[in-house]
C-alpha cells in the first residue's frame, strides 16, 4: 500500500508487520496500545480546543491551569505545575497570560518569598464555570459512544497503566 492511501489503522497494521518482519522487535500490540492511546489523547484533546477554548481566545494549556486552579486553589504555582502535568516555567508563562486577562491572581506564598499562590479572580471563576459547562457537554459526547461500564473499566485500565509503571525511571513531569 502507498504511503498515500494509509490511514491511522493501515499505517499501525503496516508499522507492526515492518517492526516484526524487518526489525525484528516482538511487542507489536505494545506499540499498538501506546499509539492509540496517544492517538486518542491527541483527537480528543484537539477537538476539545478548537470547539470550546479557542472560540473564547483560550488555550488548552490555559483552561488546564485554570481548571486546576478553579477546583484546587488558591495553590502554589509548583503544585499547579504538577496537577497539569506542566512545566513550571509554562505555568509562570501562561500565568502572566491569565493575570494580564483579569482571570487569575498571583500573591507571594506563604512559605517563602520564592514561591507564587494562584488563585482565580470572581471574573475567572465565572469564566470558568461557563467554559466548563460547554466543556463538559463535549465530553458527554465523546464519552457517550461507550455505556458506563465501558466507562468505568476504560478509567480502571488507564489507571492502572499509568500507576503501575514503577519498573523503569520514567522521564516526565510527574
Amino acid at each position: 500500500m502507498a504511503a498515500g492511501e494509509l490511514d491511522f489503522w493501515s499505517f499501525v497494521e503496516l508499522a507492526n508487520h515492518r517492526l516484526a518482519t524487518e526489525y525484528g522487535f516482538r511487542h507489536q500490540l505494545a506499540t499498538e496500545v501506546l499509539l492509540t492511546l496517544n492517538r486518542a489523547s491527541n483527537i480528543v484533546t484537539y477537538d476539545l480546543e478548537a470547539a470550546v477554548h479557542r472560540p473564547r481566545g483560550r488555550s488548552w494549556s490555559g483552561f488546564r491551569l485554570l481548571f486546576v486552579t478553579w477546583l484546587a486553589g488558591p495553590l502554589e504555582a509548583k503544585k499547579a505545575a504538577e496537577l497539569t502535568g506542566m512545566s513550571r516555567a509554562a505555568v509562570s508563562n501562561l500565568t502572566k497570560t491569565l493575570v494580564a486577562d483579569g482571570l487569575l491572581d498571583r500573591a507571594p506564598g506563604e512559605r517563602d518569598g520564592r514561591s507564587v499562590l494562584l488563585s482565580l479572580t470572581e471574573d475567572g471563576q465565572r469564566e470558568m464555570v461557563e467554559v466548563f459547562r460547554a466543556q463538559n457537554e463535549r465530553e458527554h459526547e465523546w464519552a457517550s459512544v461507550l455505556t458506563e461500564a465501558e466507562q468505568r473499566v476504560l478509567i480502571m485500565l488507564l489507571d492502572k497503566l499509568i500507576t503501575n509503571r514503577d519498573q523503569f525511571d520514567i522521564r516526565g513531569r510527574n
